[in-house]
């Protein structure tokens, strides 16, 4: 068992559920302000969907790698992968990987059920259900296939859309049945922060990734210019909710606790300036880690600021 919790890598968790907190708080106030009811069974099966997406994610990432021999040119300990360790066998997280994609369409079903079809929204729930077999597919598709995009150069993109824009905007359209451009603004900070997250990763691993053939950004980019789309990842994010709310007239209004996320700013400062101290590659493992927290305060700090304080 402590190899099946090692290989669904818990530290990766905190960041999948920042997009669904962003948006399903964000839709509470905006139907708070228009005094309809919001569903909390609704939050909670889409914070079980997006955790089984996660592990899905990491368990096809785990045996993508595994087979195809890239983890075993890897040099952070902290990233030793279960099947190319040996600790699971590539059969094993195979059938893992099937397990997980039921699971992970069962739980779609039943928060589609709940949000939609059980209201009438049978077009919506019809395009959601789409959506949920994509983020299935997008979730395996990383390593795994005769193409996959992860090796292509291609994994920020589909973080930033998947992560970031169906995340966010998909868990607010939820609840409102509605969709508001401004959603893509919070949308953005939380793509942005996850594809800075994938390319710590990747910049870590870049050594390995050269010697596998696995053309990541950071290392189509090199090690310095990667490092330049990390700093920009970082510090447009808090901006870009800065001026959400500052949309919403949240300053005009004296609704100034709104704001209080920003103290961020303080800590992702700091965060900013340890990563462009660093040289060594492998030195960035615990920065992934922090920036993932770091994303998730920020989901909850907005959650807390626009509906509690």
């Amino acid at each position: 068992m402590t190899d099946w919790i090692k290989a669904a890598r818990l530290r990766t968790l905190p960041l999948s559920m920042s997009g669904i907190i962003l948006g399903s708080f964000i839709a509470r106030w905006r139907m708070g302000e228009e005094g309809t009811a919001w569903d909390w069974r609704i939050f909670a099966l889409a914070l079980l969907v997006t955790l089984l997406y996660q592990i899905l994610s990491n368990f096809a990432n785990d045996y993508g790698d595994g087979v195809r021999g890239t983890d075993h040119l890897r040099v952070s300990e902290a990233e030793t992968r279960a099947v190319a360790s040996g600790r699971i066998t590539a059969s094993q997280m195979r059938s893992a990987v099937i397990l997980f994609s039921l699971l992970s369409l069962a739980a779609t079903l039943a928060l589609l059920y709940f949000a939609f079809f059980r209201g009438g929204f049978i077009y919506e729930f019809s395009i959601f259900v789409a959506l949920g077999i994509a983020c299935i597919l997008a979730a395996v598709g990383y390593t795994i296939g005769k193409k996959p995009y992860g090796y292509l150069g291609l994994g920020d993109i589909m973080v930033f859309l998947f992560f970031g824009l169906v995340s966010v905007c998909g868990s607010y359209f939820l609840f409102t049945k509605e969709f508001h451009w401004d959603i893509l603004l919070p949308a953005t900070s939380v793509g942005l922060l996850s594809a800075a997250v994938l390319n710590l990763n990747n910049m870590r691993d870049i050594e390995s990734d050269a010697a596998s053939g696995k053309r990541t950004l950071a290392l189509r980019l090199g090690f310095k210019k990667a490092m330049v789309y990390e700093i920009i990842l970082l510090q447009l994010p808090l901006l870009l909710m800065l001026v959400f709310m500052m949309m919403n007239g949240l300053h005009t209004e004296g609704k100034y606790y709104a704001f209080i996320f920003f103290i961020l700013m303080l800590p992702m400062t700091a965060l900013r300036r340890k990563i462009m101290e660093i040289k060594e590659p492998r030195q960035l493992d615990p920065f992934l880690k922090q920036v993932g927290i770091l994303t998730l305060m920020m989901s909850i700090l907005v959650a807390f600021g626009l509906n509690y304080f």
